[in-house]
């Protein structure tokens, strides 16, 4: 039995790794992503994504993304710029924020292997986005109006 344990333990470093060396494969760096909710706090590990080559690269071709991680673009001005799933086998939740940190909206968005790929946006401008697994943010009682902090 400690054989099937230490062989499933490290199956799971093994698979952390190479999602983190997927994400950090455009210089991304690792960070905390903390939520303020109204039944308390939601806290996760996120691959942080404020150039533009690790923007565009996103989650693109990452298989298996543990249940406590994320990624999070990072802008330094508000932009209204769509997200796609183009070459992302994984379906998504992602959450919005503004200057203020507060969650300004919480979409699902579906994997998409070939044009056209439909594109995802807030009706508002935002600073941050946060992708996660698809149902995080409901598993979590995340919700639009909640803070969000990125802690380097």
């Amino acid at each position: 039995m400690d054989v099937v344990l230490r062989f499933v333990a490290r199956a799971a470093v093994l698979a952390s790794t190479v999602v983190l060396a997927s994400c950090s494969s455009n210089g991304a760096r690792s960070a905390e992503a903390r939520i303020a909710t109204s039944t308390g706090g939601v806290w996760l590990d996120v691959t942080i994504a404020d150039s533009e080559p690790a923007r565009q690269h996103g989650l693109q071709g990452v298989t298996d993304l543990p249940p406590d991680r994320g990624m999070a673009f990072l802008f330094d001005e508000p932009v209204q710029a769509s997200f796609w799933m183009k070459d992302t086998p994984l379906a998504l939740s992602i959450a919005f924020w503004g200057r203020d940190g507060r969650i300004v909206a919480v979409l699902d968005m579906a994997p998409c292997a070939a044009d056209p790929c439909p594109t995802y946006r807030p009706e508002v401008g935002y600073v941050g986005a946060l992708e996660v697994n698809l149902g995080f943010f409901e598993r979590h009682g995340v919700e639009v109006g909640d803070r969000v902090a990125i802690v380097r």
